[in-house]
């Protein structure tokens, strides 16, 4: 049984109740934020923003590195990494995202980029609010998907000829 897979598996589940927390975080300081207009909550909002895209990818990586054995690199490698996840890899592994999540989630790491790239007070708080009201479905999304892909995981783990 290779002991690395029910390992990246258990990873992803603990991951999944940090994602969840993030996400729970943008919500809640978002709806601070236009009840008090405070900016400081908007900036919080999009640290969770961030917070979520960056958890998503490093479980990304960590299965790009223990399955596929490839890792993209060069100026474009954030997103060829979510290509990569939601690509069937035959005799691999299945797709670990659908491409419905691949396309939703590409909007949060081009808001992430954006969120590393200019100062707070220049984020769109249209962008945000469209990010924020949309964040518990695509959690949950995530959260099946991801699941359904540990569960692989340890079944691969466990019949290895499959």
């Amino acid at each position: 049984m290779n002991q690395s897979l029910p390992k990246l598996a258990k990873r992803i589940r603990s991951e999944l109740n940090d994602l969840q927390i993030v996400t729970e975080r943008a919500q809640q300081v978002w709806k601070r934020s236009k009840t008090l207009s405070d900016d400081a909550y908007v900036d919080s909002a999009a640290l969770n923003l961030h917070g979520f895209y960056s958890g998503l990818e490093k479980l990304f990586e960590l299965v790009a590195s223990a399955v596929d054995n490839f890792k993209p690199t060069g100026a474009e490698w954030h997103q060829e990494l979510l290509k990569q996840m939601a690509t069937e890899l035959t005799n691999v592994r299945p797709a670990v995202i659908s491409k419905e999540m691949m396309d939703k989630l590409d909007e949060y790491r081009r808001f992430r980029h954006i969120v590393r790239s200019v100062y707070t007070f220049k984020l769109d708080a249209g962008r945000m609010n469209q990010l924020v009201v949309n964040l518990a479905d695509l959690y949950e999304q995530a959260r099946r998907e991801l699941l359904l892909f540990a569960d692989f995981l340890d079944q691969r783990a466990r019949d290895p000829e499959e």
